[in-house]
């Protein structure tokens, strides 16, 4: 299977200024990147960037670049450009890699790519991994995800969906750090902000209005639900390290490197 991945990567960020260019144990945040892209199958990793000092970095390494324009509001519109920009075909995959995680498994990359191409039914695909406490369930910032029988996504928010009302009955429950049983752990995913698109749904991304409920959660991802485009969802084969948003994001992902996490 033949799939392409695009890392956005911005200069700007209000928590982290400069966050693609920050040294993490001896190479800079978008090396890191581009180097666990570079493990997985896909053949070919760009970084779609509109600033040219990261751009000079990335080439100093040997990586690729595509140059976008500056005005984009998503990465997704970031990546659409750089589809065109490279003429891929309306059927062929492009995975979406964030450029603020240095940590992600190859093997998480490649398995979305091939969860979309297996899934004929589904313009895009992306994963989830369990929640197992009480305060992720909770956090607005944690996205939550349910699924249907068939694995496509049913709706993604920033409220504790699905509510499990009987487990939760109990007020008590709501200060546990633990969620309470089995049962409800099955049926609780936290989204992983990983995705693959087909092209076509890049291209008719950029030409829909943002959707209500888009604006309303603030997830992108809602624009295409909205249009109907199917969304497969399923759980990563392997832990995903967190993304790094902050100095403390940081200091946490250089410690990891230095332990071999992963190697």
């Amino acid at each position: 299977m033949k799939y392409t991945v695009v890392i956005p990567a911005r200069y700007a960020s209000t928590r982290l200024p400069g966050k693609p260019l920050r040294d993490i144990a001896g190479k800079t945040m978008i090396q890191r990147v581009y180097e666990q892209a570079k493990l997985s199958t896909a053949s070919r990793v760009i970084v779609a960037t509109d600033d040219q000092r990261i751009a000079t970095v990335v080439e100093g390494f040997g990586g690729e670049v595509a140059m976008t324009s500056a005005d984009h509001v998503s990465g997704t519109d970031r990546l659409e450009e750089v589809a065109r920009q490279c003429g891929l075909a309306e059927d062929e995959i492009v995975v979406n890699v964030q450029g603020d995680e240095p940590l992600i498994p190859p093997q998480v990359i490649d398995q979305v790519a091939t969860n979309l191409a297996a899934n004929r039914h589904a313009g895009v695909a992306t994963l989830s991994e369990a929640i197992t406490e009480t305060e992720v369930f909770l956090n607005p910032n944690t996205v939550k995800v349910v699924s249907g029988h068939d694995g496509t996504a049913l709706y993604f928010s920033r409220a504790p969906i699905p509510w499990p009302r009987d487990e939760f009955a109990d007020s008590g429950h709501l200060s546990a750090k633990k969620l309470p049983t089995e049962s409800v752990l099955n049926s609780l995913q936290r989204h992983i902000g990983i995705y693959a698109y087909r092209v076509a749904q890049l291209h008719s991304f950029v030409n829909w209005q943002v959707a209500p409920l888009e604006a309303l959660e603030s997830l992108e991802q809602l624009r295409f639900m909205y249009h109907g485009i199917k969304i497969h969802v399923a759980p990563a084969l392997l832990a995903v390290p967190g993304g790094v948003d902050t100095e403390s994001d940081l200091l946490a992902a250089i410690a990891m490197v230095q332990r071999g996490e992963p190697a």
